[in-house]
């Protein structure tokens, strides 16, 4: 009898063994070419990265082997603790901004705005500087804080309060640097969040208001709640776009002045592409793969990302 348990439990685990085998080879031509693009397109970069952070490569672009130099080289960085102070107050503070305004700007065009027809128009605005190319986004930032009395926003205090012209780009580097991302990034936010909310079942608020539930209550208690893997989301892919990114912080500021706006992804890129140290630069953009990585998998422990994956979220 216990022979034959085990024959039909070997039986059992070979069938179970052969139909993953047969699942992962159905499987493999949907998603081969996009393993295939993900390991052109990011392993083998970060890879190359990797090398080259221990060489000292520079405008010759000789792979000159120096081993740790690079690494060593960051604790003695004169202006690497304010890129690294700076980095930190960029992109929490846009972390704020982007999930923060980006929910109220959901809740406010889907919540209270019932008519479809406002919202829609409320979010293409938004929308806008998302799709406007950065160079033209920069530009009209550029504009708007002219230091001169024709500067949009110079020429407004001036009307409204008799303000002398003020340079916003000297004096507020940082601030202008979080506002102009923030906006781009509350686009985002509004419209993932916006799709969430819409997805949560009418009879949840019938049910509150027959309760005599106030909005602030349904916002805390039922939009909150259903709202908390796309939050998620929005934080974690937030966070590492804002620790890479530094287009329009090269374009408006350029890091300046005096390293005020520097962030650590333009450090790399100043030190690879105008000081042509590329072998630092890398070495520079390696410490940002690994803290990225890390604060990833932090930010997935904290949100709970296994019990996610692990229960339905819809309860039938």
């Amino acid at each position: 009898m216990e022979l034959q348990d085990t024959t039909v439990l070997d039986g059992v685990v070979g069938r179970t063994g052969k139909s993953s085998i047969h699942r992962f080879v159905t499987l493999l031509p949907f998603l081969g070419p996009f393993l295939v693009l993900i390991i052109l397109f990011f392993f083998v970069p970060v890879l190359l990265t990797a090398i080259l952070s221990f060489t000292g490569m520079d405008y010759t672009l000789r792979w000159n082997f120096i081993g740790v130099e690079n690494y060593l080289r960051l604790f003695h960085d004169a202006v690497i603790l304010q890129v690294a102070l700076n980095t930190l107050k960029y992109v929490f503070f846009t972390l704020i901004f982007n999930v923060g305004f980006g929910f109220v700007l959901a809740v406010m065009t889907t919540y209270f705005v019932k008519n479809e027809n406002i919202s829609l128009i409320f979010r293409t605005i938004w929308l806008l500087p998302r799709m406007t190319p950065a160079v033209v986004y920069a530009l009209l930032w550029i504009w708007f804080l002219d230091p001169t009395e024709y500067g949009m926003l110079n020429a407004l205090m001036s009307f409204l309060a008799g303000a002398p012209p003020q340079n916003w780009l000297l004096e507020h580097p940082m601030t202008v640097v979080v506002l102009s991302n923030g906006m781009i990034g509350a686009s985002l936010g509004m419209v993932v969040f916006s799709a969430a909310i819409k997805s949560i079942p009418d009879d949840y608020y019938r049910a509150a208001m027959v309760d005599g539930a106030s909005d602030w209550a349904i916002i805390r208690y039922i939009i909150v709640p259903f709202l908390k893997w796309p939050i998620m989301f929005m934080t974690i892919w937030q966070t590492l776009s804002l620790l890479t990114s530094y287009e329009y912080i090269l374009l408006i500021t350029d890091g300046g002045p005096l390293y005020e706006s520097e962030v650590w992804s333009l450090l790399a890129y100043h030190k690879a592409f105008a000081n042509f140290e590329f072998g630092y630069g890398a070495a520079i953009s390696m410490v940002l793969v690994i803290i990225g990585t890390a604060i990833t998998l932090l930010m997935l422990r904290l949100f709970g990302y296994q019990d996610m994956i692990n229960k339905g979220r819809i309860n039938i």
